[in-house]
């Protein structure tokens, strides 16, 4: 949710930043992000030449060849008319139709589908609702896709092809990476989630079988394949290719050749180890709240930390900051019986936006003095505002800011990444200059060009970027000094996670969304939301969402959470990153549709802990929540 409302990754032509002396050492506040509004249209645009963005028609509701989700949409044309701009969300084109993309250095979205590109300028990508969307009438139109209009409903069609052969590499015989791929007679809609995909197409008996002798389930429906992945396959990548139509399946590998493996059991409700805990130091509630006329959806999981078996810990890929993972496969990842989604990102660059300390390591740090919890294993997380206070020491005795660590947030200044961010940085705008230390001494002065080609990062690297005119100053053989305190005591956490707003504490409202460097629109329109909040006794991970409707503003967020009785409360990413996995299966999804996040908050299992054995409570048994909240 909200990835529209970020600060855009493009160059800032602004005064090199100076250093400060000890007098005055306090970092300069970041470039406030740009209001929620949409940009002017990029020259060539589709919009430049039909009506002003957000004029047309528009809805949030899509039909997928006859599959409902809810997602935003806008169609620029006039009422009973379906022949003009398309804009749809990048989290529908990826997830739910199939495209693949890739950021560009300079922010750009290069789009394909089935052979078919489309590069998207960040002039021409514009904030829809909550989301990042991208103009694709084109595109999808030279593919067979035809549009109708039915009030807030948009109904996209594109009859099934037959399946015409399936292939495979022959690395499934050696026990390596095997990839598949499915010959098609013409493009086809592909929606994948953590478990499989679905593909648009008609299949033989015989195509079935094949597949699964690859290790691939499926299951023929009228004008849908099913195809449900092998266990352990969470890197699992599918994209299309064109002329001929074809769908490319990549698995990771297998100890032994799919055909000999025993059979896939199916899937139970819930992971064993989370049964015996429900009811007991684990409750589920499933409610329906209402305020006022309003009806809002809960699903909230509490614990005692203090007492429980589990502990709360960050989700996140091993590969470092940069990319995207389903919530099911971070927490199957990380072994969590309980997961929600994190904090905010970028969704193009896939970068992150926020706090994330995972064991005393900060993997990227707060932004905006925005809402961050940090906590401890065993303990109740703090709840407060965050900044990272960071200056770079020279020989001289002069303090440089350092306004971002490991960040997607581009500002004009100086930014420091290390190993964590991954084995490679590379520009993340025009114009960057910088200096690579190892053990804190300057060993490469870095210009554009090799920062924007890539600059390795070993473990022990610091790197130090500047942006806007900023260059960094220091020459070879120069030692620096870092000083870097946290602006509140719970940064101090072996583990924080940022969101924003923070919605309450200690009891009483603190929605500053301003301050924090939220939109107007941000702050007022409806959406799924996922809620970190303590009532002083307990952990609670909850997620709201709308019956009938967007979901509710932040405003109706606290007073449903204060209704509730919660004490301490941080908004956290929402709309369709809004997602809530419990004993492995996925029971929240935002709009219906399982998106990809950058990182998740997981309850796992405390070392040298086990489940008590007994029969548990029903979901939904246990008491402590109303079921509406405004006592009706």
């Amino acid at each position: 949710m909200a990835k529209a409302h970020w600060p855009a990754l493009a160059a800032v032509a602004l005064a090199p930043i100076l250093p400060v002396s000890p007098a005055s050492a306090a970092p300069r506040d970041p470039l406030p992000p740009p209001p929620l509004t949409a940009p002017p249209p990029g020259r060539g645009s589709a919009a430049a030449a039909t009506a002003p963005f957000g004029q047309g028609q528009r809805g949030d509701g899509l039909l997928l060849n006859g599959s409902e989700q809810r997602a935003a949409w806008l169609l620029q044309a006039p009422v009973g008319s379906s022949d003009g701009p398309l804009w749809l969300p990048l989290e529908v084109l990826q997830g739910q139709l199939g495209f693949s993309s890739r950021s560009l250095p300079d922010g750009s979205l290069d789009l394909e589908w089935y052979g078919r590109k489309l590069l998207v300028p960040p002039s021409e990508q514009r904030p829809l609702a909550d989301e990042v969307a991208v103009e694709v009438s084109r595109l999808l139109r030279e593919s067979g896709v035809t549009l109708a209009v039915n009030g807030a409903t948009l109904a996209l069609e594109l009859p099934p092809p037959q399946l015409l052969a399936v292939r495979s590499s022959s690395g499934a015989a050696s026990g390596g990476p095997r990839r598949i791929v499915l010959d098609l007679e013409a493009p086809a809609l592909l929606r994948s989630d953590a478990a499989g995909a679905t593909l648009a197409v008609a299949s033989t008996p015989a195509q079935r079988q094949q597949l699964a002798s690859f290790g691939l389930r499926s299951r023929q429906r009228p004008g849908v394949l099913l195809l449900r992945l092998p266990p352990a396959a969470d890197t699992t990548r599918w994209f299309t290719l064109g002329e001929p139509a074809r769908i490319v399946i990549d698995l990771p590998a297998l100890a032994s050749a799919p055909d000999t493996q025993p059979p896939e059991p199916e899937p139970t409700a819930l992971d064993p180890r989370l049964q015996p805990l429900l009811g007991r130091s684990l409750q589920w509630e499933r409610r329906q709240l209402r305020l006022g006329s309003q009806p809002f959806r809960l699903n909230a999981i509490s614990l005692d930390p203090r007492t429980a078996p589990l502990e709360l810990r960050a989700l996140r890929a091993d590969s470092g900051m940069e990319g995207l993972n389903l919530l099911p496969n971070l927490a199957r990842r990380w072994d969590a019986l309980v997961a929600i989604n994190g904090g905010f990102f970028n969704r193009v660059r896939r970068l992150p936006l926020g706090a994330l300390r995972d064991r005393g390591r900060w993997l990227s740090g707060p932004i905006l003095n925005r809402g961050a919890i940090g906590w401890a294993p065993g303990q109740l997380p703090r709840f407060g505002r965050l900044r990272l206070l960071e200056w770079l020491i020279d020989a001289k005795g002069d303090r440089w800011p350092v306004l971002a660590l490991n960040s997607g947030y581009v500002q004009r200044g100086l930014s420091r990444y290390t190993s964590d961010w991954g084995t490679s940085y590379r520009a993340l705008s025009d114009g960057e200059t910088g200096v690579l230390l190892r053990d804190g001494v300057v060993v490469r002065r870095l210009d554009s060009t090799l920062l924007t080609a890539g600059v390795a990062l070993g473990r022990g690297d610091g790197l130090v970027v500047g942006r806007g005119g900023s260059v960094p100053p220091w020459g070879e053989g120069e030692r620096l000094q870092l000083d870097s305190r946290p602006s509140d005591p719970l940064g101090a956490a072996a583990n924080v996670i940022g969101g924003g707003p923070l919605l309450l504490q200690d009891g009483r409202v603190a929605l500053e969304g301003a301050a924090e460097g939220f939109g107007s629109a941000f702050l007022s329109q409806g959406a799924p939301r996922t809620v970190i909040a303590s009532d002083g006794e307990r952990l609670l991970l909850i997620t709201l969402q709308g019956v009938g409707q967007e979901g509710p503003t932040l405003g109706e967020t606290v007073q449903l959470l204060q209704a509730l009785g919660i004490r301490d409360a941080l908004n956290l990413d929402g709309g369709s990153s809004t997602g809530l996995v419990i004993g492995g299966a996925q029971t929240v999804m935002g709009r219906g549709v399982a998106a990809a996040v950058h990182n998740g908050l997981g309850l796992v299992l405390r070392r040298g802990s086990r489940p008590l054995a007994g029969t548990p409570a029903t979901v939904g048994e246990a008491g402590g929540l109303p079921l509406t909240a405004d006592g009706s």
